[in-house]
């Protein structure tokens, strides 16, 4: 991944560098201790340091051994750090969010920003790419356990929790960065960095899916297709969020009733009804009733439903402005009887068609034909032919029945861990 990536994801607050090293400006929590640019770019060519990679085996389901010692405690305290990291990727993620809808407008869509953000960092540190004009040089690695953090915040025990997983498939007889493999631990909870034979493609491509399925759990199928022998590379994360509404829906009180999936189209969907105290808001100028669910002790979810005869464009097209913010800081607590269908989502987003999506140019830089790793692996050249983010979870359990806008959001440092809109429960 070349420099210009996260400069455009971030609106030019972030570009990726070599090694280990991001350059950003004002952000110096994260920079790289007793290294400057001037001292970077005056350093001449170190020998890469790399390490072999194990063999895919079927029967071998464990992720990557770890050291705790070089571990920090994914379970830390709100930092200023967690705070402006949250900023950064709450900016590209509704960015990326905008880009994915307006590709599906008319089906379910769900994003986890926390997880492409960190997805493109990850990759970032296989990059080698000097920047002359830099101003802030900023540790990679740094980034990626803060990400991790923000998802250790929403552990609230079995009940509620993140699990993020990476998977890495090289080639067989290339070794892969240090400093790439001890990101993939930085970024997840179990890594699985495994080399494979791609010289028959489709042996390959049934046993990289049958490892994915395995070690996800089953949740995550059948995502590579039309593997071709020349491949160096295949990466795919997930993230996984299961939580539990704070004040319980009754089963009883749940029952079928029509949901407006457009103005011809009505389906029949199970809606839970509860009443109690909510808070919530009427946005005059969205058009829309806001809604606030407490899930963990520390997340909470944004329901946005557009008022009759206005759309879910109206909502996403003002998510830039910083609405989200707005509501959150006027909604006000009152008596409310809410109905909301029972959804369940997972989904999957290739990195090359959302860059693609945000702007060709970047896609072609980032990941494409221009996009350089030298700094990823010791075999020349090397890129990343297939790369999968699999984002799954809200398996949660307003009346709301025509299509609504959401968010998950980790209460503390107010960092968005999921955007998605549900246009048709029953899909």
């Amino acid at each position: 991944m070349r420099s210009p990536l996260a400069a455009f994801l971030l609106c030019c607050y972030l570009s990726v560098s070599q090694a280990n090293r991001v350059y950003i400006h004002p952000f110096n929590l994260f920079a790289s201790e007793n290294v400057s640019c001037e001292t970077l770019q005056a350093q001449t060519s170190k020998p890469l340091e790399t390490l072999p990679v194990a063999p895919l085996d079927i029967q071998v389901l464990a992720p990557d051994s770890r050291d705790p010692s070089k571990l920090e405690p994914q379970r830390q305290n709100i930092t200023e750090r967690t705070a402006v990291l949250a900023a950064l990727l709450n900016s590209l993620g509704l960015r990326m969010y905008q880009a994915v809808s307006s590709k599906q407008q008319s089906t379910n869509t769900l994003l986890s920003p926390v997880n492409t953000y960190g997805s493109l960092i990850l990759l970032g540190l296989g990059s080698d790419k000097d920047r002359k004009d830099c101003v802030f040089l900023m540790d990679g690695h740094k980034v990626l356990k803060t990400l991790q953090g923000i998802n250790s915040l929403v552990d609230d025990g079995p009940k509620d929790e993140i699990t993020t997983q990476v998977w890495v498939f090289t080639r067989q007889d290339a070794q892969l960065s240090k400093d790439f493999v001890r990101g993939t631990q930085d970024f997840s909870d179990a890594s699985f960095i495994r080399g494979v034979d791609f010289a028959e493609p489709q042996e390959a491509e049934q046993l990289v899916n049958s490892f994915l399925e395995k070690t996800s759990d089953g949740r995550v199928k059948g995502i590579f297709k039309d593997l071709n022998s020349s491949s160096d590379l295949l990466f795919v994360s997930s993230f996984n969020f299961h939580g539990n509404w704070r004040t319980a829906f009754q089963p009883e009180k749940t029952s079928l009733q029509e949901f407006h999936v457009d103005e011809t189209t009505t389906v029949m969907a199970s809606l839970m009804t509860h009443t109690g105290q909510y808070h919530y808001l009427k946005d005059e100028e969205c058009r829309c009733m806001v809604v606030k669910l407490c899930l963990s002790k520390r997340s909470y979810m944004l329901l946005a439903l557009p008022d009759e005869g206005a759309s879910l464009h109206d909502i996403e097209s003002k998510l830039l402005t910083g609405v989200m913010s707005d509501w959150h800081q006027n909604l006000q607590e009152g008596l409310l009887e809410l109905s909301l269908p029972k959804f369940s989502m997972s989904s999957e987003t290739s990195l090359h068609n959302l860059l693609t999506a945000l702007n060709p140019e970047v896609e072609a830089k980032l990941l494409g034909s221009e996009a350089e790793f030298s700094q990823l692996s010791n075999t020349k050249p090397f890129t990343i032919d297939k790369d999968k983010v699999q984002d799954a979870g809200v398996p949660l359990k307003l009346s709301i029945n025509r299509p609504f806008f959401f968010s998950v959001i980790e209460g503390d440092s107010s960092a968005i861990l999921m955007l998605g809109k549900i246009t048709n429960p029953t899909l």
